[in-house]
């Protein structure tokens, strides 16, 4: 999904009805998660697709917001979007963090019967994340919510 050009939002998003998607998204990096945000809603909106927002401290607790949703929501949402950035630093707090929320998504995708779209960028510096919220490379925002759409859409037809 990093690629120059990368077309992914005008390619076959699929039509749904009655779909609902939680946003997981960080307090850290404000001003580059509220575009990623926004560009998440617009595409759901445009897809007559209701959302919620749950916010977290930082990518770390992303996984765990996901999983209590989960079990104790009253309605189940078709999909999660998971939002936020980490940006390296000078020690490897780095790697421990986009390792950890990188291993918990995948593990609530295997466990949990919805999808979870890893929307999080893990970037070397503020310049990347500008790159990637309307920048050269596209809008990761927007992509995370056409591959929540397309993700609902193939689960919904696994079912």
């Amino acid at each position: 999904m990093a690629s120059k050009g990368n077309t992914i939002v005008s390619k076959g998003i699929p039509s749904l009805k009655d779909a609902f998607v939680v946003i997981v998204k960080t307090e850290w990096n404000a001003h580059i998660i509220n575009k990623l945000e926004s560009g998440v809603k617009k595409i759901l909106k445009a897809n007559n697709i209701a959302s919620k927002t749950l916010t977290v401290p930082g990518a770390v607790e992303i996984p765990f917001a996901v999983k209590q949703h989960y079990a104790y929501c009253k309605t189940v949402p078709d999909a999660y979007i998971t939002i936020g950035t980490v940006i390296r630093g000078d020690t490897p707090h780095f790697d421990y963090v986009c390792k950890a929320v990188t291993d918990g998504v995948l593990q609530l995708n295997l466990s949990l019967d919805v999808p979870v779209i890893f929307g999080v960028l893990t970037l070397e510096n503020e310049q990347q994340a500008l790159d990637r919220i309307g920048g050269i490379h596209g809008h990761k925002g927007e992509e995370a919510a056409v591959t929540a759409i397309k993700m609902i859409a193939l689960n919904r037809k696994l079912k």
